[in-house]
């Protein structure tokens, strides 16, 4: 039997990784405790995707655990240990302005619970492929140093920086700059699952993704930009920019394409290999870029105000460059651009509403 684990599976990343890989194990295990809703409210709950994914896929079971109960994390993966070939880990908080509310929190469930599932994969199944969904948050504000021009409805980076024509790659530096306590609990997971790699031999792989949308994400306020500036501009409820002038940059990946990097990885694994992951030049739009696209596919004005502060270790300009996945896995591209991500995004919203 070819089994495969998937924390967060309620989740964006989560879910889509369900759907992409049912067809190709025997059995998907999701685990998900809807912590999501802690976090952002019970609009934000991810309960109705898991009832998706049991209602689409008879191969899925969904396992109601923390992940930060490694006396529970540790049965499941007894019950199936060398069953299972995949382990993703999607699951996280992945708020930095949520971060600051409670550090503890926020750094248990980062951190601990990606050691936990760490050591667990390794004592159990330390044959299969572990996938750690990261973020370019790691990176902490050093983006924001780097020589930016302001155009009309965006900010970019001076043409002649080596970073202008591809996005930023793995060799910027982690180090000496503000993270965000929540980019500091992910660097630590980020730092725990390449020592797994390199120490321990295991085949471990981590994405850094830009700005992760599609679907079936239950955005909120804060967290889930695309998706919960869709649900305002039909909604009509009211948005809020934060800082920058509201012509701050983010690419945006497709869940499908981020989902199609693991399987590549899964295919062809490596030990401890880190990886920049978004829609690179491909995909990607300002703030206000994005409230004009918004505004195009639903037909509604977006009622919003702005501030002069900006979240605290917010990037101004983030475009990943993703040469060295493309590089290791030539076969791999993107399939969505950023309107039909958006479409699909608005698509999804309104069958819920």
């Amino acid at each position: 039997m070819k089994i495969a684990i998937i924390t967060g599976a309620g989740g964006l990343i989560g879910s889509e990784c369900v759907d992409f890989l049912a067809d190709k194990f025997d059995k998907i295990i999701g685990i998900d405790n809807n912590l999501r809703s802690y976090f952002f409210g019970e609009e934000s709950s991810t309960n109705w995707n898991i009832k998706r994914l049991q209602d689409s896929h008879s191969n899925f079971e969904h396992i109601n655990c923390d992940i930060r109960n490694y006396e529970g994390l540790e049965k499941i993966f007894a019950n199936y240990n060398n069953d299972i070939s995949l382990v993703i880990h999607a699951a996280a908080q992945p708020s930095h302005d949520w971060a600051a509310n409670e550090p503890i929190t926020d750094f248990t469930v980062n951190a601990n619970g990606t050691l936990n599932l760490l050591e667990l994969t390794r004592l159990h199944s330390n044959k299969a492929v572990f996938i750690f969904t990261s973020t370019n948050k790691v990176y902490g504000d050093t983006p924001n140093f780097l020589p930016l021009v302001e155009l009309d409805k965006r900010w970019e980076i001076d043409e002649s920086h080596a970073f202008f024509q591809h996005g930023i790659d793995e060799s910027m530096s982690i180090d000496q700059t503000k993270h965000s306590l929540f980019g500091a609990s992910k660097v630590a997971a980020d730092v725990l699952v390449q020592e797994y790699g390199r120490y321990f031999g295991m085949h471990t792989g981590v994405f850094r993704g830009g700005c992760l949308t599609g679907p079936n994400h239950s955005g909120a306020k804060l967290h889930g930009f695309l998706s919960y500036l869709m649900k305002c501009t039909i909604t009509k409820e009211a948005y809020t920019i934060f800082g920058y002038k509201g012509k701050q940059v983010r690419d945006n990946i497709h869940s499908h394409d981020l989902v199609n990097m693991f399987w590549h990885f899964y295919q062809a694994p490596k030990s401890g290999e880190v990886y920049n992951a978004g829609g690179g030049r491909f995909s990607n739009c300002s703030m206000l870029e994005a409230i004009d696209l918004c505004e195009e596919i639903t037909g509604n004005k977006l009622t919003f105000s702005y501030s002069e502060t900006n979240r605290i270790g917010d990037h101004i300009w983030y475009i990943s460059d993703v040469t060295k996945f493309k590089n290791h896995y030539p076969a791999w591209n993107w399939q969505y651009d950023l309107k039909e991500t958006m479409t699909e995004i608005y698509s999804g919203i309104k069958s819920r509403y």
